[in-house]
């Protein structure tokens, strides 16, 4: 008797233990799409108040500043997915280790997300009005590929990285040329996706198959174009 009662507080323990993480993983995304993270490093473009004329917002064109506006939006919205989606893979992976990846992961992501916020305002611009969507979204499709084991987990993360990599060199070619402030956030960010995906395939990522490639490549062609305008 004494020990099925033994048993039954280790079985709600258990269970305890996967709501606790469940909450506080609502509790992380409430504060990422509320505005409340805060970011670890200090924002690459600096502090506002020492720049110099030509990196004022108001030295952009307003056409200039609109393109940028979007450019850094669509950022964000990645940046929203990215943490949603290394946060979703990491609640229910079993290696210790890799799990540690993947939240040091999304801890840089949180980084990004907050200059690209920090610089949508400065641009005097709002972020993404699908926010909640994309972090869903991106949560649930993590949560799915940590089923998939370790090796396709970390291939959902290197692939995933390989392609804001090229998106992001493609913002770098379009952003305004006189918009400094914006080119070293996404430059930054640039470097540690790179570093990100250099982890995962140390790690053992296994290259994921081409027809899932493409659908995630459209699934980002999407996300890209509607959050520029929305």
């Amino acid at each position: 008797m004494q020990n099925a009662i033994d048993s039954g507080k280790q079985a709600f323990t258990r269970h305890m233990s996967v709501l606790d993480r469940v909450l506080a993983e609502a509790g992380r995304a409430a504060q990422v799409l509320g505005g409340s993270a805060q970011a670890s490093r200090p924002n690459p473009a600096g502090k506002p108040e020492v720049l110099v004329a030509h990196e004022d917002p108001q030295a952009l064109t307003p056409e200039e500043q609109k393109h940028a506006a979007g450019l850094m939006r669509v950022n964000h919205v990645g940046e929203i997915c990215a943490q949603a989606l290394y946060r979703g893979q990491a609640l229910f992976c079993r290696d210790a280790a890799i799990q540690k990846v993947l939240y040091k992961a999304a801890a840089e992501e949180v980084d990004h997300l907050v200059w690209c916020r920090d610089r949508i305002n400065e641009l005097q611009s709002r972020p993404s009005l699908l926010n909640p969507l994309w972090y869903a979204g991106s949560f649930s499709l993590g949560v799915l590929a940590s089923r998939a084991g370790v090796s396709r987990n970390l291939g959902f993360m290197a692939e995933t990285e390989k392609q804001v990599e090229q998106h992001l060199d493609k913002h770098l070619s379009e952003l305004p040329r006189g918009d400094e402030r914006s080119r070293r956030i996404v430059t930054q960010m640039r470097d540690d996706e790179i570093q990100h995906r250099n982890t995962a395939e140390s790690n053992g990522a296994h290259k994921l198959p081409g027809p899932i490639r493409l659908a995630m490549r459209a699934m980002s062609r999407v996300m890209t174009t509607t959050a520029y305008r929305i």
